[in-house]
């Protein structure tokens, strides 16, 4: 996960916010409107003057672009004003900022959200409801991957565009693996592959391991054990999201297998925190990385020579990975005029034309499928050796990360448990039923 630690950054977005909306705050907004469509009853008059709001949750060189392009827009269409800002210090604060502007009317048109905020906000009823808009085929929903598209997609209801997506891939140091006699990570490697290789690089008297894993019990923890429960055949929590199900055989044979790799073969560095695994790759100390997109820079910066390839196997066929979209949701303040403009304005900044403007000048992966032939790709590829890999990943990102209020805790809980029994402090059926217990109640409670 790119460790954005309350920072506003244009990166790969897997992270929940440290705060949660209250079952009161949603209930008092869904109060407030009973629908996530427009209710405004006078069509829209595209000819018309309006201003609207966006909160971009953006560092100052992200929100710059974003300012640039809002700007080409309203060169495009001078009757729009589009008054697009920040929105709070850091990405995190935008979910306290919006639940707050929720109830005073305050809210914005359209605002950057973590995905895993999409069911809170669907279910303040603030959000447009865009569902039928977006079959149009000029929109292409299609070319946004899977996960994105479910994301953007809470209860049923499309709320809004992807603003970022991203995937776990595994990275490996060319050079290590050479000296250590080992042929390298292939599109086509197993989970058996990959523990056999990490035994064979680790080295302790050059302080060198095969891998790394983080043990800080966050949600760069939790997160990278989810693609190893998919590929098992296990679910995160059930369809309707009030129960957890990682507890589970697929669960229990998951976190065994990182727990054998961590224990028995100590072939894991275990991370106290999500970044030092990472700063230890560059610097040639670890064998391979489950990273994603966010890590490309880096390695670059650090002349690192490496590689990326799909995540590995249990079965030999499915890769599955993990993606984390991050959104821009859209918000109904049954203004015809506003919402046309606000769909509009979302629609041009995630098209195939207008997208490399920020998601490639901001180091993250395209959006859509179409812009693979793009000339700002192919110069971004090249840049940063491993990105057409990241991006061909994206079709192996065919599950969400749940986005059910009560994720927050429940990710705690599982990145405890995994912290616990890779520290060889735990089993891992013991620690996945806790974690089970305290998820329920996260789930159960919302928080």
């Amino acid at each position: 996960m790119h460790p954005r630690n309350g920072a506003r950054t244009a990166g790969a977005a897997l992270r929940p916010a440290a705060a949660a909306l209250s079952v009161a705050a949603l209930a008092l907004t869904s109060a407030c409107s009973s629908s996530s469509s427009s209710s405004a009853k006078a069509p829209a008059d595209p000819a018309k003057a309006v201003t609207i709001t966006v909160w971009t949750g953006q560092d100052v060189g992200p929100e710059k672009l974003l300012e640039g392009l809002a700007k080409q827009f309203h060169d495009a269409h001078p009757n729009v004003t589009i008054d697009i800002s920040p929105g709070a210090p850091t990405t995190d604060q935008l979910l306290p900022k919006l639940t707050a502007a929720f109830t005073s009317g305050t809210y914005p048109d359209i605002s950057y959200n973590f995905g895993s905020w999409a069911t809170q906000m669907q279910l303040s009823g603030r959000t447009l409801d865009i569902t039928d808009k977006v079959k149009d085929p000029a929109v292409k929903w299609d070319e946004f991957p899977p996960a994105a598209r479910q994301t953007a997609t809470p209860n049923g209801h499309v709320i809004g565009f992807p603003a970022v997506v991203d995937n776990l891939a595994l990275m490996y140091n060319k050079k290590l693996f050479a000296a250590a006699g080992v042929a390298p990570p292939t599109n086509t490697w197993t989970w058996d592959d990959f523990r056999a290789a990490a035994k064979k690089l680790t080295d302790p008297a050059k302080n060198v391991y095969g891998t790394a894993y983080s043990v800080s019990g966050t949600e760069d923890t939790t997160w990278h054990f989810w693609p190893l429960l998919w590929q098992k055949g296990g679910t995160v929590v059930n369809s309707d999201g009030t129960k957890s199900e990682f507890d589970s055989p697929a669960g229990v044979a998951a976190l065994t297998f990182l727990q054998q790799m961590a224990v028995d073969d100590k072939s894991v560095y275990l991370s106290q925190d999500d970044q030092k695994y990472a700063d230890l790759f560059k610097s040639g100390l670890i064998g391979m990385i489950m990273s994603g997109p966010w890590q490309l820079s880096d390695n670059v910066a650090a002349n690192l020579d490496y590689g990326v390839t799909y995540l590995p196997s249990f079965d030999g066929t499915d890769h599955q990975t993990i993606s984390g979209p991050d959104i821009w949701t859209l918000y109904d303040h049954h203004d015809a005029d506003r919402a046309y403009w606000s769909y509009q304005f979302a629609q041009w900044l995630t098209s195939a034309q207008v997208d490399p403007k920020f998601n490639l000048a901001t180091g993250n992966l395209p959006l859509r499928s179409s812009e693979s032939d793009s000339q700002e790709f192919q110069d971004y590829a090249k840049q940063y050796p491993g990105a057409q890999t990241l991006f061909d990943n994206l079709k192996n990102a065919t599950t969400a990360r749940p986005t059910v209020p009560g994720y927050v805790g429940l990710s705690q809980a599982v990145g405890q448990a995994i912290a616990k029994v890779l520290q060889g402090q735990g089993d891992p059926q013991s620690a996945l039923k806790d974690a089970a217990k305290a998820a329920d109640v996260a789930l159960a409670q919302a928080d």
